[in-house]
């Protein structure tokens, strides 16, 4: 071992089971990492909002100062900027002795993006750059497909993939001897410095959680072993309100405080001490679902962001800005659209249920471009994921993965799963009418 070993953090903010952080721990004397606040997150987009809005941002940063303090805990330095990567790093790289740098394979466009420009303006270095694919369920070296005969059916996937493809096991890391103090005087930028206002969660919401591996860790705690709800997490995953009618551990996963493999083997864990049951597999069942709209993304590369879809299928779309502004206020002609709507406004969460519901409304009734809507969740959600936001635009639009192209029909949804109205009456107070 010789030298420094730098770990760029992205979308893999965890100490346990990281492969990255594990490969600079074996191969380097000396450990560094490093992660930004790209200001490009927190501009507006080209659909007119902002790339990330308050909620993530507040989780985000919640998970950056969780990630900072478990990696002191390892002796390894976490430094923190608020600006371009491509500006800082042939900077930071000056009088270091890095000789390599590890970061998580990413593939989708403004992130390869960012990655080539540092690379460019880095090539004076003698340093090797080390990628590996870190968030997935079923390693990618490991399916039964070539990239380009990866189904587009979901089911046809994940037959195959249970059939044939372990789950590799998780990775984890050791104390880092400490060497030279490296001088550190990073800060993380708070909210306000980010262009925020500060605020408090609505007590409404149904995700009242923080950001950070080690709540990550708790919610598992919680979720599996204190209240055994994941026993009935197929019978209320469709839920609306309050914090265990499903896992919620996607906000996690989405910003990797908190890997697949880590989720997939406690679940396997708890079926042989508590119990194996359709509820137990269904969360990984879900598991797989993330991971096949990654596998989509992989192979089609950029069409899952253009409006034919990855099907190439033309429709007529609209763009017009007051439906989609009524849409996002919550004040459409369906009353369950308008409250599953007001709850992201308030919380930056929303039921899977009501993401598909609210999405069909946009998409099918209102013939909307899909784009905006998936902008839109891009900006506000708590948990947004490239992959799986616009992978299910694609699916409930009609240019996806979804082969019967179906259509939500808002109100015998809402006789079903709200029957009562209590979700509608809690967020379109003081009456749904």
């Amino acid at each position: 071992m010789s030298g420094t070993g730098l770990v760029w953090f992205r979308n893999d903010l965890r100490v346990n089971d990281n492969a990255s952080l594990l490969s600079a721990i074996t191969e380097n004397e000396n450990i560094i990492g490093i992660y930004f606040f790209d200001p490009r997150h927190f501009e507006v987009s080209s659909f007119g909002f902002k790339k990330t809005e308050q909620y993530r941002a507040k989780f985000l940063i919640e998970s950056i100062t969780e990630l900072r303090n478990n990696l002191e805990k390892l002796n390894i330095p976490l430094f923190i900027y608020k600006q371009y990567p491509e500006d800082v790093f042939p900077q930071f790289l000056e009088d270091r002795n890095i000789t390599n740098l590890y970061m998580q394979k990413e593939w989708t466009e403004e992130e390869v993006k960012v990655t080539n420009a540092v690379k460019k303006g880095t090539k004076r270095y003698a340093m090797q750059w080390k990628e590996s694919y870190d968030q997935f369920l079923f390693h990618p070296d490991d399916i039964p497909f070539q990239l380009k005969d990866i189904p587009d059916v979901f089911t046809n996937f994940r037959k195959k993939c249970e059939k044939f493809v372990p789950v590799r096991k998780e990775c984890t890391v050791a104390k880092v001897s400490l060497g030279n103090k490296i001088e550190n005087n990073s800060i993380i930028p708070t909210l306000a410095s980010l262009g925020f206002n500060e605020f408090t969660t609505d007590s409404r919401s149904a995700f009242p959680f923080t950001g950070g591996e080690s709540q990550a860790l708790q919610r598992i705690q919680e979720y599996f072993w204190e209240t055994k709800k994941l026993s009935y997490y197929k019978k209320t995953r469709n839920g609306l309100m309050g914090e265990n009618y499903s896992s919620k551990l996607s906000a996690w996963l989405a910003n990797g405080s908190i890997s697949p493999r880590t989720i997939y083997f406690e679940i396997k864990r708890y079926e042989q001490e508590i119990g194996a049951n359709e509820s137990t597999y269904w969360l990984i069942f879900e598991l797989i679902w993330r991971d096949f709209f990654k596998y989509i993304s992989l192979k089609h590369g950029n069409a899952i962001f253009k409006l034919t879809g990855i099907q190439n299928k033309e429709y007529l779309w609209n763009k017009d800005q007051e439906l989609v502004k009524k849409w996002i206020y919550g004040e459409t002609n369906e009353p369950f659209v308008n409250a599953n709507m007001i709850e992201l406004k308030y919380t930056g969460w929303m039921s899977n249920r009501g993401r598909q519901n609210v999405a069909s409304f946009f998409a099918k009734n209102q013939e909307l471009d899909w784009r905006i809507g998936a902008a839109y969740f891009e900006a506000m959600l708590i948990d947004y994921d490239v992959h799986s936001n616009y992978g299910n635009w694609l699916y409930v639009s009609g240019v996806g993965n979804d082969p019967r192209d179906r259509k939500f029909n808002n109100r015998l949804q809402a006789q079903r799963y709200d029957p009562k109205q209590k979700f509608q009456q809690l967020w379109l107070q003081p009456t749904i009418f």
